[in-house]
């Protein structure tokens, strides 16, 4: 099969590419990271100018009508430059699940905004207690016969304290871990009762945990038909996956260039350390863990937008899981081969390995997809 992109696709990709490179450089991400908003508004308006916040909306919102192998694209190259940027949670996540659950109403009024990067939207599925089950709901969302009350906490809201629009989870009904009874909310982050409690990541990002106390909404915050979410957020975290395979496979090709870099530049005994057999052995497994991942992203890309089936399903948790364990074994050696250096903060690989080892625990880590896996396997 040709897994070469067209050439729509390759100019896609070389537009983010020349993007970064001109606008993201590691020094520039420090400041970014540290700032107040903590990542770059100029560089979040050029996203949205260049019409790269409109890739996975269809062209009637004035979006690229792209898939997941446009949205694998971009988020590459955006692994490549270290962005913290919440494109994957605002564009893939926030954007999926409003396209996919919200009446004509509700989708005119978001996303147009998000398309063009005007709005920025935030994801609150993940709770204190979850543990990657995002069906591990306790958030409670009581009908009040003109709308609803929240009340429940979410965890690690990457973009929460800056977005427009809040989409959370909360169980209309049922127990806390069954599928049945979950429902989604669009809720404003200035509403009574909302509080954000920010903080930085340790890959450089600023999340919050939301604390909702008796929040009240309207009927028309209902996004979707009450208790039936658990479906749409398993289908839209699927195509999250997706990116964040993409978003690793770039960070790792650069990690392993540095690597690469480094084994030639640094000299013991008066010759270059690559010249060492042993290595050479770790770069070359780097260098496969790298290929592997590179053809797993590939193979999620192909069924992001997919029907929903347990094929999917199947591919999406072996990718993530791929993915993840390649990241880490790429980010460990090579710590190991940089030595000290190699997680020194203003060198810029231990930010990539940082990045790596998340990318590993958003939405699942390898454990998790492989246990996924295997239940698949059994079902079937």
């Amino acid at each position: 099969m040709d897994f070469r992109l067209n050439e729509e696709q390759q100019m896609l990709q070389d537009t983010v590419a020349r993007l970064v490179r001109g606008e993201y450089s590691f020094e520039k991400r420090l400041e970014f990271s540290e700032s107040e908003l903590g990542f770059s508004e100029d560089f979040w308006k050029q996203l949205g100018e260049l019409g790269l916040t409109a890739v996975p909306f269809p062209e009637e919102l004035g979006g690229f009508g792209g898939g997941g192998v446009e949205v694998q694209s971009v988020m590459t190259e955006l692994g490549r430059g270290l962005c913290i940027e919440p494109y994957l949670q605002s564009v893939v996540l926030g954007g999926g699940l409003i396209s996919q659950a919200g009446n004509d109403a509700q989708k005119e009024q978001w996303l147009g905004g998000i398309a063009s990067g005007e709005v920025r939207a935030a994801v609150g599925l993940q709770e204190p207690q979850s543990f990657y089950d995002l069906n591990n709901v306790e958030t409670r969302a009581e009908n009040s016969g003109d709308g609803y009350v929240l009340n429940g906490r979410k965890a690690v809201v990457i973009g929460g304290h800056c977005a427009d629009v809040l989409v959370v989870s909360a169980r209309t009904s049922g127990d806390t871990r069954e599928a049945g009874g979950i429902s989604l909310f669009l809720v404003s982050p200035d509403a009574d009762g909302v509080e954000r409690r920010t903080y930085p990541t340790i890959d450089g990002a600023k999340g919050c945990d939301l604390v909702l106390n008796n929040v009240k909404v309207g009927t028309d915050a209902l996004l979707g038909e009450e208790g039936k979410a658990a479906d749409i957020i398993e289908y839209q975290t699927g195509r999250a996956i997706s990116g964040l395979c993409g978003e690793a496979v770039g960070a790792m090709e650069v990690a392993c260039d540095l690597t690469l870099d480094y084994l030639k530049q640094r000299k013991q005994f008066g010759v270059p350390i690559g010249k060492f057999q042993v290595l050479q052995h770790r770069m070359v497994d780097m260098m496969s863990e790298l290929e592997q991942a590179r053809s797993m992203a590939i193979l999620a890309a192909s069924v992001a937008d997919e029907p929903q089936s347990d094929e999917r399903r199947r591919i999406l948790a072996a990718a993530k899981n791929v993915i993840g364990r390649a990241g880490q074994f790429i980010s460990e050696k090579g710590i190991q081969s940089h030595g000290g250096i190699g997680m020194t903060w203003e060198y810029n690989f231990a930010h990539y390995a940082k990045r790596l080892v998340m990318i590993n625990h958003q939405l699942g880590d390898d454990d998790f997809h492989l246990e996924r896996y295997a239940a698949l396997l059994q079902a079937s």
